[in-house]
């Protein structure tokens, strides 16, 4: 017997237009492999690094996109992510001699695809060859102000609620 899988995203909505979104990806079965929470503070260790260091790729990548706030936790990582579709790219070189066309602004399901993808093969390049992204990634519409204080406050201070932290399930 097959399970029908809830889809994680509105149907109707289009997840490329401009917009704030809170985004939460865990690692498969929760297993903590970025680093510990000590005295309150997220002490990343190679893999947490290299996490980390995607967003900043993700953002240089994709230049319609800011990472407003990111957090890379034990075993999951969270962002608010802005699409906004009036950046001005930066045009240096031989860009300039670039005209001013049209660039496909990829979903918050495409951009997060090319984070854990790059993740996944940094960290197995890096030796952990087992290292896997739980399947699917949450993510949260930010719609007003109140909203988006409170997510990035959430993300901010995560690393000093970790004690009580649902995904906080497999530490080593």
């Amino acid at each position: 017997m097959h399970h029908e899988r809830k889809p994680n995203r509105l149907k109707v909505y289009d997840y490329s237009k401009d917009n704030l979104y809170f985004i939460t990806s865990c690692v498969k079965n929760m297993v903590c492999c970025f680093g510990n929470v000590v005295n309150d503070e997220m002490e990343l260790n190679e893999y947490g690094q290299i996490a980390f260091d995607q967003f900043n790729w993700l953002a240089e990548q994709y230049p319609y996109i800011d990472i407003r706030i990111f957090r890379v936790m034990p075993n999951h990582v969270h962002a608010i992510i802005e699409i906004n579709r009036d950046f001005h790219p930066v045009r240096t070189g031989r860009d300039l001699s670039v005209r001013d066309e049209k660039i496909k602004i990829k979903s918050l399901s495409e951009l997060m695809g090319a984070y854990k993808t790059t993740v996944s093969k940094n960290i197995h390049l890096a030796g952990y060859n087992n290292f896997a992204w739980h399947r699917s990634f949450h993510d949260h519409i930010i719609r007003d102000y109140d909203s988006y204080i409170r997510i990035y406050n959430y993300i901010q201070t995560n690393p000093q609620r970790w004690g009580q932290d649902k995904f906080k399930m497999h530490e080593h």
